[in-house]
């Protein structure tokens, strides 16, 4: 079985999910209990319904059908990013820009620390300022290896 770029997946993707007024959050390819499963993130302002899940995963199978990208059985699963929302491009972080984050680097950055939660503040050249507390600290985007939204609860 040859592997499957998802870097090429993500290019087959994205304009299907953009020419529906969709945002392309997330997507996963995947090996789960005995199938491969295709998971696919999107999002709009204001959230997506289960019909918005229903109305891509349509229009995705019919496209990815003919691309031969994907050339083994697998399930199509098409749902919003979920409340703790990933962060991956230098325009989520600016979208989201007041609320609570959590980040994780691929390499130290400032004072030899890779762990960051707390509110963003703002996205400039590259860089999102990030008030942890007790500092504030600057992470390069190209530094992030995982980031997501904080959801909190409301009482």
């Amino acid at each position: 079985m040859r592997a499957v770029d998802t870097k090429k997946l993500f290019a087959i993707v994205e304009p299907v999910v953009n020419g529906q007024v969709y945002e392309l959050v997330d997507l996963e390819w995947k090996h789960e209990a005995g199938a491969w499963v295709l998971r696919v993130y999107i999002d709009k302002e204001g959230g997506v319904s289960l019909e918005d899940c229903a109305n891509v995963s349509r229009e995705l199978s019919a496209v990815l059908d003919v691309s031969d990208e994907l050339h083994v059985p697998y399930n199509l699963e098409v749902s919003s990013p979920g409340l703790n929302r990933p962060l991956r491009r230098e325009s989520d972080f600016r979208r989201f820009v007041g609320q609570k984050a959590k980040i994780r680097t691929r390499v130290p950055v400032g004072e030899s620390r890779r762990n960051f939660s707390g509110t963003l503040i703002a996205v400039e050249a590259g860089r999102v300022r990030i008030d942890v507390g007790d500092q504030i600290c600057d992470v390069p985007v190209d530094a992030v290896e995982k980031a997501n939204l904080i959801y909190e609860f409301k009482a």
